[in-house]
């Protein structure tokens, strides 16, 4: 079957950066705003301990931002209306700043305008723990902010998150693919990998490989970013005549 979609990871695939360095510059951005209301030692478990929960949650009636919600205050005990405004001015000013924490390149626009001038449906396939604005913001750091995507997967509308399987049947089932017609790039082994038990080929992007060693999972493809751009400038066109 011709492959039609093809998905792509953002952080450490379409946007490079070191994962540890760039969650400690979030981290000191955003207590000092918030340190009024909470402990920090207290508040960086708990968004932890909050995002894992969005991260298992199994319930298809909630959001990612829901199940967050839910653990994040029954937890803290903080009021919503307290705290939830000041997350969102963060997300909406501050957060533009951790741009120098990244690694931009421009193969990754080039990589995705070549695959919409071929036809090619995109997603951003992003693991959904970030707010819509946080996502829009690395996704203009990419150089890919004007990238005509067909869904951009967000904390606020995806129900899970990788390495859920049900995260990609979600992408699926909203774009309309088969996951024999799909591809899956992406730099984390088991998040990205597991894609390929759905039936989808999957594209291992070596540059910055995060895998934990849980398990091995074959990917259909192999290479660097650089090899990303070559493979896909040697795709066929499924642009309709």
């Amino acid at each position: 079957m011709t492959i039609r979609t093809l998905l792509f990871d953002l952080d450490g695939t379409l946007l490079p950066f070191n994962q540890d360095r760039f969650m400690k510059g979030y981290f000191a951005a955003l207590l000092p705003q918030i340190q009024h209301l909470v402990d920090n030692d207290q508040i960086v478990a708990q968004i932890w301990t909050s995002t894992t929960a969005a991260i298992r949650n199994e319930d298809p009636a909630l959001t990612n931002m829901d199940a967050f919600k839910q653990s994040f205050f029954a937890s803290t005990g903080i009021r919503e209306e307290e705290i939830w405004p000041i997350f969102e001015l963060f997300y909406e000013q501050t957060f533009s700043d951790l741009k120098h924490l990244t690694e931009p390149t421009p193969i990754s626009q080039e990589i995705c305008r070549t695959a919409v001038d071929k036809g090619y449906q995109l997603v951003l396939a992003t693991n959904p723990v970030f707010p819509e604005r946080a996502i829009r913001h690395r996704m203009e750091w990419a150089g890919v902010g004007d990238i005509p995507f067909k869904l951009v997967t967000t904390m606020e509308d995806m129900h899970f998150c990788k390495p859920n399987p049900k995260y990609f049947v979600e992408i699926l089932d909203r774009v309309e693919s088969s996951p024999f017609e799909a591809m899956m790039f992406g730099n984390d082994v088991q998040e990205d990998g597991v894609a390929g038990k759905l039936g989808l080929q999957t594209y291992l992007v070596k540059d910055q490989v995060i895998d934990r060693g849980v398990g091995h999972l074959e990917f259909t493809h192999e290479g660097y970013l650089s090899d990303v751009l070559t493979f896909v400038q040697q795709l066929p066109s499924v642009r309709a005549e």
